[in-house]
């Protein structure tokens, strides 16, 4: 949504999660999180989300006296990875490590749900043009892209 509100459902560690998440005032929001039943979960993210679902590995790194969040994504998104962190306060400074790439925060183009558009859009496009060249099966190749995004 343009606004910035969604919900998204999460399964994790053996169990799931639902949150709701509010408009965007700067780079700050409310999010409110649930448990939820792993079946309800994985009812909802088979008949609710199309092919939104999105696969990923998070990894924690400690920096700077903050914890930050890198996800590796898989399946639809291979090839991208974010590191986040949140702040405590929206004016806080920060050290940035040396192994991230680009300040993305406000950058509208890592926001998922527009890799997402993006990904499914090229995944059409090529099978389109591989079945109109007669070629079988489509060979989508990763894209790579990477950066930081400040959640505060």
């Amino acid at each position: 949504m343009s606004n910035g509100r969604k919900t998204r459902g999460r399964i994790a560690g053996g169990r799931a999660t639902i949150t709701v998440k509010g408009e965007y005032t700067g780079f700050a929001r409310s999010e409110f999180e649930y448990p939820i039943p792993v079946s309800d979960a994985e009812e909802m993210l088979r008949t609710m989300c199309d092919d939104r679902v999105l696969e990923k590995t998070r990894h924690y790194v400690l920096h700077g006296g903050l914890t930050w969040e890198i996800d590796v994504y898989e399946g639809l998104l291979e090839g991208v990875a974010i590191a986040e962190v949140e702040l405590d306060q929206a004016d806080r400074g920060l050290d940035l490590p040396d192994w991230v790439g680009s300040e993305v925060t406000g950058n509208t183009w890592y926001r998922k749900i527009t890799m997402l558009e993006e990904k499914t859009a090229e995944r059409r496009e090529k099978l389109g043009s591989l079945l109109a060249g007669g070629v079988s099966g489509p060979g989508f190749s990763a894209v790579q892209h990477s950066g930081i995004r400040l959640r505060r």
